[in-house]
């Protein structure tokens, strides 16, 4: 009998190579351009404010007072300053409407305070985000200075409403309409330190424990609750200690609300170089470290 003869079996396909051009690839997470970069971040527009205005809308929400809290606060840090440093230390004396003064210093400083704050931690605190998802991350703290800033828009009105409230009870004028750039240049410069401190802090953490620190440091020497003109006589020492931004805000919003004063020059023309300086900086140095946003340490 004969035997079956098996199968032949199929020849093994070719393999077969060809050329591919990879000069147009990009490689996953690299980082671009700078100006790319900023095109991309237009580009993400949508996703910032969205982001923004949906955390204003939900946050303080475990709360009972819920958002009130954004001025209840500050209206908390200015009785706590009355007590002490108006009623006890009198550092009021010679100020004229101290209550006014003091609740423009601490409403305003909160809001740098909360900017600065939350922007420098919004890539540690996002870092999932970052992982999953393929975006320019300096778009992160970009929402957080925007949610600030319309978080801050009813935090301005009732400051502006306790300064009609309380006595002497100031007059509204045109000039008030000062504190509307002022606000902005103070938004654009926290978030350029955000940037900075966001990129610092997303490698080295320890960062954040000293950030309160220097934000009491800051807020002592910014004049929230006393004035530089009392306690200063080197005049020398005065103007280097008037260059502080934060303080050359409240400076012109105090003239503006307070005392119906057209804020000097000056003050406007250094406070443009520190925002603008800060925010470029900003910028470029985040920047520097896109792809290790995220990462494992």
């Amino acid at each position: 009998m004969a035997k079956a003869v098996p199968p032949a079996l199929p020849e093994p396909a070719q393999i077969r190579s060809f050329p591919v051009d990879t000069r147009g690839l990009i490689r996953v997470g690299a980082r671009p351009g700078f100006l790319d970069y900023l095109v991309q971040l237009w580009d993400h527009r949508e996703f910032i404010f969205y982001d923004a205005k949906a955390r204003v809308q939900s946050g303080n929400r475990r709360d009972r007072l819920g958002s009130a809290w954004l001025i209840l606060n500050p209206v908390f840090n200015g009785l706590t300053f009355y007590l002490i440093f108006g009623l006890l230390l009198q550092t009021g004396r010679g100020i004229a409407n101290f209550i006014g003064y003091l609740i423009i210093g601490v409403f305003i400083f909160q809001l740098s305070s909360r900017a600065i704050t939350n922007g420098a931690r919004s890539i540690q605190s996002n870092r999932a985000v970052i992982q999953a998802f393929n975006f320019p991350r300096a778009a992160l703290p970009i929402a957080v200075n925007i949610r600030e800033l319309l978080a801050g828009v009813p935090v301005i009105l009732a400051m502006l409403v306790l300064i009609l409230l309380f006595p002497p009870g100031e007059e509204i004028t045109g000039l008030w309409l000062f504190v509307v750039p002022a606000l902005l240049l103070q938004m654009v410069f926290n978030l350029g330190v955000g940037l900075v401190l966001a990129r610092v802090i997303s490698t080295i953490n320890d960062v954040t424990h000293l950030l309160s620190f220097a934000l009491r440091v800051w807020m002592y020497s910014s004049a929230v609750f006393f004035s530089f003109d009392n306690l200063i006589v080197n005049e020398t020492v005065l103007a280097i200690v008037k260059l502080n931004p934060l303080y050359l805000v409240l400076d012109i919003m105090r003239d503006s609300v307070l005392y119906a004063m057209v804020p000097e020059w000056q003050s406007w023309a250094v406070l443009t170089v520190w925002a603008l300086g800060a925010v470029i900086l900003g910028f470029i140095f985040f920047w520097k470290a896109e792809e290790s946003y995220g990462r494992e340490q």
